[in-house]
């Protein structure tokens, strides 16, 4: 399964790789281009709610074993992929992980290693024992992708939000 995730997750890499390259003619690292921090909220019926940001992407701060990640949601990518520095933070060890997974990002191949996460959460919509890789070099930004959104009830892109059910 997880060798399937890994052949799925090139492609999704590889079009945010693109998507970054398109979103950079508009200089968006400018904090005041990028818009607002990521917005998530619980609403009436139980559902977490994701405002679609600024640069027309989702973005999620979500809680990883109780600690804070901030995501782009990647409904392409078939795994949850952290970045190194976010790994680090989550305390996991990433010197000593195997690193036997190939996947494509901007910057071009790389390898991914296997882990999983007791927990993940957005806005209250919680999945826990998460399959996820780390990307050993070229991703940026850790992307949120069908190893949570698909343990999910359910969950619904409209012009605006993301809409997530536990």
């Amino acid at each position: 399964m997880l060798k399937f995730a890994t052949i799925a997750i090139v492609g999704a890499l590889s079009a945010v790789g693109a998507a970054k390259a398109v979103v950079s003619l508009d200089d968006l690292r400018q904090p005041d281009l990028r818009g607002p921090a990521p917005v998530a909220a619980s609403v009436d019926d139980g559902a977490a709610q994701i405002v679609k940001a600024a640069d027309g992407h989702f973005w999620a701060e979500a809680k990883v074993d109780g600690r804070a990640v901030r995501f782009l949601i990647d409904t392409g990518a078939t795994a949850v992929a952290l970045s190194q520095t976010d790994a680090k933070r989550l305390g996991i060890d990433t010197k000593a992980l195997d690193y036997n997974y190939k996947v494509m990002t901007a910057s071009g191949e790389t390898r991914a290693a296997s882990v999983k996460l007791a927990s993940v959460s957005v806005a209250g919509a919680q999945v826990r024992d998460v399959e996820a890789l780390v990307v050993e070099k070229g991703l940026e930004t850790s992307l949120l992708g069908m190893s949570y959104l698909g343990r999910l009830s359910s969950f619904q892109a409209t012009p605006r939000a993301l809409v997530l059910r536990s």
